[in-house]
């Protein structure tokens, strides 16, 4: 398969703005990352020689595979960057490059280094050194082809709940895993039952290379391919969601026969306008809201399952900027 960097360069007087309205357009097309240059950051003392200094321009740069829906998106895309230039004066230029499966696979590497994701997690790229600091669990990761870097606030936000509330011999249930960094950093706070699922069959091949490369055993870590929770069987003490709003809802309807009651769900990937649509309906089904989470526009959630019937939220942490 053949693919097309789509990279936009853009200028306007709120970068951080511009930013997220851009990436915004990107996700709402199911990509999973997208890359962004900001001249204002500068690579910290000590980095290796090949890392990339300061860009000259802010761009936002996402991937469409090369499919018959390239052409779709390419005009959706260009529509939704003329309303910002109408609108809010954007100025921007767009590019497409046609990229091998292989050259995709890699040509954003070179953005990703270790970070500190939740309280004690740090995710770090298989190609890349670090040394962890005292109390740190390293995430080793190599997404390949499932983009999913841990580092995007949707995950973060997750893991941070995880670290919550996930304790010790858990089950723990991980719908959409994509890379699979939410199955490594339950698996390293030491739930006991822990499964994946993914409609991606590639995702799921780099999940386990990737559980694997933490040394975790297919054994004790389910990962499978499958629609959501349809093929799931058993019940968890905790599950997780970090995916976009209106599959979340679709989620909602089965939740209750793979959660056990009093467990705790985890969801994440919900734009901030979405968050009441989505504590409504989890109320509806008997969940009390314990915790909201924002940061940069994005919404997690978690809730613990209660009886049938309304449920009730219990308290909420804005503003996690």
């Amino acid at each position: 398969m053949k693919w097309f960097e789509t990279k936009i360069v853009f200028d306007h007087p709120d970068k951080d703005l511009a930013v997220d309205l851009i990436s915004d357009v990107f996700y709402d097309f199911d990509l999973q990352g997208v890359v962004v240059e900001d001249p204002r950051i500068e690579p910290e003392g000590g980095w290796p020689e090949d890392v990339i200094g300061r860009p000259d321009h802010y761009t936002v740069t996402g991937y469409f595979p090369d499919d018959n829906r390239v052409e779709k998106r390419s005009k959706i895309l260009e529509e939704k960057l003329l309303q910002f230039k109408e609108k809010l004066g954007l100025i921007y230029t767009v590019s497409y490059k046609e990229l091998d499966e292989e050259d995709w696979a890699h040509s954003w590497k070179a953005y990703f280094w270790p970070q500190k994701i939740g309280r004690n997690m740090v995710v770090k790229p298989t190609w890349r050194d670090y040394r962890a600091d005292a109390g740190e669990m390293v995430i080793e990761l190599d997404p390949g082809m499932a983009f999913g870097t841990g580092t995007h606030p949707t995950t973060t936000m997750c893991v941070a709940m995880i670290e919550t509330y996930l304790k010790r011999g858990d089950s723990f249930l991980d719908v959409g895993t994509g890379s699979g960094i939410l199955l490594i950093a339950a698996a390293k706070l030491d739930a006991g039952k822990v499964c994946g699922v993914d409609n991606d069959l590639t995702a799921v091949e780099i999940a386990a290379e990737n559980l694997k490369l933490n040394g975790f055993k297919a054994q004790r870590i389910r990962v499978i391919c499958g629609d959501l929770v349809e093929g799931i069987r058993e019940t968890y003490d905790i599950v997780a969601a970090n995916i976009l709003s209106h599959v979340i809802l679709d989620l909602l309807k089965d939740i209750r026969r793979v959660l056990k009651p009093g467990g705790v769900f985890i969801c994440s990937g919900i734009v901030d306008k979405n968050e009441k649509q989505v504590v409504d309906a989890m109320g509806n089904i008997g969940f009390e809201i314990i915790e909201i989470s924002s940061k940069d526009e994005w919404v997690a959630i978690a809730g613990r399952l209660t009886a049938k019937g309304k449920g009730h939220r219990a308290w909420s942490q804005k503003g996690d900027k």
